[in-house]
This record gives structure tokens, C-alpha cells and sequence, in this order.
């Protein structure tokens, strides 16, 4: 794809391609967290029968006072399409380990809240899921390199995530 730099095409002479640099550090962050979230997926399924989006949305329940948040609040944190999360949401309720519950105040909103049962799920998974972590990604980079890979993706996603009115942002669809 280097190649595409030299474009006789004067439209495609506008574009700014990828260096053959950049375009190796970008399949090579592609290669790794597509391996990353499979790997994270099947430690996840082998332990507790769930992908791992759905560890993620027991985990924001689990860090929320009272165990709830609002749906539209958990599709936020979760960077999920609201139907995506209702899809999930169904699936958890069905094991048990989440209920949803009318919001009072308002009557189109819903609380999605952690059972006890799915608190035990966190319990006896949470430790299996860090060492996964751990191993798949800490253990491999150097204190500087995980400053750095946070640093990095801070700014990434400080840069994808607009905060005006109008943003096209997965959980406001």
C-alpha cells in the first residue's frame, strides 16, 4: 500500500497516505488488539460463558452506586449502540445476573442493576480476567511502555470522542 503515495491520479495525489512506517505501525496495532480481544474473549467464555463486552458491563454496574446505572449511561461507558446494549442487557437478565428496573422519574428510561448472583460472577472471574490482562499486556511492555501506551491512547480517544451537541458517538444511536 506504500505505493499508493506515488498515485498518478491528481484527485489521489490529494489524499495524504499512510509512510510505509505508518502503515506498519497501523497493521500492527490492528494485529494486536484484534488478538488481544480475542484472547480476552476466550479466557472470558472458558470461565464464565460470557464475551468479554459483557464482563465489561457487569464491571460498570459493579463500580456503580447501588449497582445501577441508567442504560443510556452504561451504553456510554460501555461505547456500545443502545440496541447493542439492549441485546446484552437480555442476554445477562437471562443468566441472572442482571435485572432492569423502570426509572421513576422518567418513564421511557430504565436502570440496568447487578444481581447477587451477577456480583458472584465478577467474584469468581475478576482474578482469572486480570491475570489474562496481565499477561497478555503489562507483563510485556516496561513501566515506560505502559505510561506511553496510556499516554497514547488517551489521546486517541480524546480525539474520537466530540463533546458537541450532534456527535455521531455508538451510544447516542
Amino acid at each position: 500500500m506504500g505505493d499508493m503515495n506515488t498515485a498518478p491520479d491528481p484527485a489521489a495525489a490529494r489524499h495524504r497516505w499512510l509512510t510505509d512506517e505508518e502503515q506498519s505501525i497501523w497493521r500492527a496495532y490492528l494485529h494486536a488488539t484484534t488478538l488481544l480481544e480475542d484472547h480476552l474473549d476466550r479466557q472470558l467464555q472458558r470461565d464464565a460463558g460470557m464475551p468479554h463486552i459483557y464482563y465489561g458491563l457487569l464491571v460498570s454496574l459493579a463500580e456503580a452506586p447501588r449497582r445501577r446505572l441508567r442504560m443510556t449511561e452504561l451504553a456510554m461507558k460501555a461505547k456500545i449502540t443502545r440496541s447493542r446494549l439492549s441485546h446484552a442487557i437480555a442476554r445477562l437478565e437471562k443468566n441472572g445476573w442482571v435485572h432492569r428496573e423502570d426509572c421513576p422519574s422518567d418513564k421511557r428510561g430504565q436502570f440496568a442493576v447487578l444481581t447477587d448472583a451477577g456480583r458472584e460472577v465478577l467474584r469468581r472471574t475478576a482474578p482469572g480476567h486480570v491475570t489474562a490482562v496481565r499477561q497478555a499486556l503489562f507483563d510485556r511492555l516496561s513501566p515506560e511502555q505502559q505510561k506511553a501506551l496510556g499516554e497514547i491512547m488517551e489521546i486517541v480517544a480524546e480525539g474520537l470522542q466530540p463533546n458537541e451537541a450532534g456527535a455521531d458517538l455508538p451510544w447516542l444511536r
